[in-house]
């Protein structure tokens, strides 16, 4: 009897319990429910949204494949403008800094390039917007900028690469020594093959071939001798 009496009482605690607490529980599990159909409901917005991007993207990379450029910068704006917090906006704007270059209008491909350095959605396209901005600042004869550029981050993975375009802006600048040590950095810090080492070679060997070399102390370069009669 006494073994019963226990499962009773235990049985009306929890019926206690639940008559107490049950209004928070039900509460507590349909916000779960409502955050768990939320994120769903999120997730999947967010899939669509970048499958939309990546549409429109595709569109534009066919657009100036094909070399119509209104329908490509037309996408590109579409992109800015819709999924502009997608990186599919930032590589929009690398595309059409790339296509402004092959024109020549330097100061726009500048100003995408910038936006994308400054307001990157993916980090990376960050850094490559940088490297690619410093390479515009030095066909602008802005060398001195694309030093500023390449030198106010962390280039990570891209070291290399900037390396190469920090000696060319240094060679750009007339500084052959320090263009020669840059490419010298980079050549031998290459080794997953993310440059030209046939052509770094030969920047090198040129280089070296005309740079001055320096008088060693130990045997220092002899008068020239007076000419007859003086």
């Amino acid at each position: 009897m006494e073994s019963y009496l226990d499962e009773r009482e235990r049985w009306e605690a929890l019926l206690g319990w639940l008559r107490e607490n049950g209004l928070s529980i039900l509460a507590g599990v349909a916000l779960a429910a409502v955050a768990f159909g939320g994120y769903r409901w999120w997730q999947g917005h967010l899939d669509q949204r970048d499958l939309n991007a990546n549409a429109l993207y595709a569109q534009m990379e066919n657009a100036f494949a094909r070399g119509d450029e209104v329908s490509a910068f037309a996408a590109a704006g579409e992109l800015e403008r819709t999924y502009a917090s997608t990186p599919y906006a930032d590589q929009a704007r690398l595309a059409s800094a790339g296509v402004f270059v092959q024109d020549g209008e330097l100061g726009r491909a500048a100003g995408e390039l910038r936006i994308v350095m400054l307001h990157p959605h993916d980090p990376i396209l960050g850094l490559i917007a940088r490297l690619r901005l410093a390479r515009v600042q030095i066909a602008l004869h802005q060398a001195k900028e694309a030093l500023a550029t390449l030198d106010a981050v962390n280039p990570g993975a891209f070291a290399t690469r900037y390396d190469v375009v920090r000696a060319d802006a240094y060679y750009a600048m007339g500084e052959r020594a320090a263009a020669l040590a840059q490419y010298r950095l980079a050549r031998a810090a290459d080794s997953g093959g993310e440059t030209d080492k046939r052509l770094l070679d030969l920047e090198i060997s040129d280089l070296a071939a005309n740079l001055p070399q320096k008088t060693s102390a130990a045997h220092p370069a002899k008068p020239a001798l007076a000419p007859a009669g003086k």
